[in-house]
């Protein structure tokens, strides 16, 4: 895993628990801000997958 795999993965986790913290709590903004946090770290962990394949794809093409 690179550091953007991890970084996403921690905000989406963060995000979920504002979100359903939101709902409990009645709180549309705080439930507003988590899913936009964890949308956001979904975002960044796609980027990371990508980077990761790219990488390992570029390895396999040069052997």
């Amino acid at each position: 895993m690179n550091k953007n795999q991890v970084k996403g993965r921690a905000k989406e986790a963060k995000g979920k628990v504002k979100e359903v913290a939101g709902k409990m709590s009645g709180d549309k903004n705080m439930e507003h801000k988590g899913k936009a946090e964890k949308h956001g770290g979904k975002a960044e962990a796609k980027y990371g997958d990508i980077k990761r394949d790219i990488k390992r794809d570029f390895k396999k093409a040069t052997k």
